[in-house]
């Protein structure tokens, strides 16, 4: 067994699709099909995330490219940092909520981003009963903004 079988950080290990959010980056319309890929990597502060955000803009493949770091040791809350000229930008987020079907993730407030949340899943889209159990554990978190359903294409 290697070393991230053995932590939390290896249930997040893999691909996410963005479902839900309130974050403009997502919703201005000129970016679309964003994905998060996480792979456990170690770093010389300890294990941490290598993380890749990607999406589509003007039919071209983009990508951000950072590293998460644990901030507790239930790896439930990070401090991203930037790779190449990102590497001046850092940010916290968390995770609210976690199953085996979809994450509720909650970034907060930098000097370039609004404080906002975001449903990531497995899956590229969400059916109907998983849009209402998102809004029923949404609801149950305290959490009122409205996020909009992004749609994945194929």
């Amino acid at each position: 067994m290697n070393a991230t079988a053995q932590t939390p950080l290896s249930a997040l290990e893999g691909t996410w699709y963005v479902n839900m959010s309130n974050f403009k980056m997502w919703l201005k319309g000129n970016k679309h099909n964003p994905t998060f890929t996480y792979t456990v990597q170690n770093k010389s502060n300890g294990l941490g995330l290598k993380d890749v955000v990607s999406y589509i803009k003007n039919g071209k493949e983009k990508y951000i490219i950072g590293f998460d770091t644990p901030t507790d040791e239930q790896a439930m809350s990070f401090v991203w940092r930037g790779k190449g000229l990102l590497c001046l930008f850092k940010s916290k987020w968390e995770i609210l909520y976690k199953n085996e079907f979809w994450t509720v993730i909650h970034f907060q407030k930098t000097l370039f981003t609004a404080e906002g949340y975001d449903v990531i899943s497995r899956q590229k889209h969400m059916d109907a009963n998983m849009i209402k159990s998102i809004h029923l554990k949404l609801k149950e978190l305290g959490i009122t903004r409205e996020l909009t359903v992004l749609q994945q294409s194929n």
